[in-house]
């Protein structure tokens, strides 16, 4: 059974850091599209930002493009999300997904999602 488990998230004031981790058990992990989703209370998913199988190519929703990035250790079956100046309105649970979505922009669209973490960022 494929997972997806995500760590890092946690409380954070306006205009500090949070990396967060995502490790998959999915032994073709290389071969995936992997994604970074989040989810604020009472609203619907979204993209946050997406990375090629490769790494060679990355994908941001206009609200996070330069202030977070996205990175893969392919070696670790690991995927990154470095988020910097944060806001109050990224409070969200992120998830992470490994699909096709991840280049397409898209929060639909994905194989596997996790379970998520809580990332609360206060003004």
């Amino acid at each position: 059974q494929v997972q997806l488990v995500e760590s890092g998230g946690g409380l954070v004031q306006a205009g500090g850091s949070l990396r967060l981790s995502c490790a998959s058990s999915m032994r073709t992990f290389s071969g995936y599209a992997m994604a970074w989703l989040r989810q604020a209370p009472g609203q619907s998913q979204q993209f946050v930002a997406g990375i090629s199988p490769s790494g060679g190519r990355t994908y941001y929703a206009d609200s996070v493009k330069g202030r977070f990035t996205i990175s893969r250790d392919n070696a670790k079956n690991t995927v990154y999300l470095q988020m910097n100046s944060l806001k109050p309105e990224d409070t969200a649970v992120y998830f992470c997904a490994a699909g096709a979505g991840a280049v397409l922009g898209r929060a639909d669209g994905y194989l596997y999602l996790g379970q998520g973490t809580q990332v609360t960022v206060s003004s």
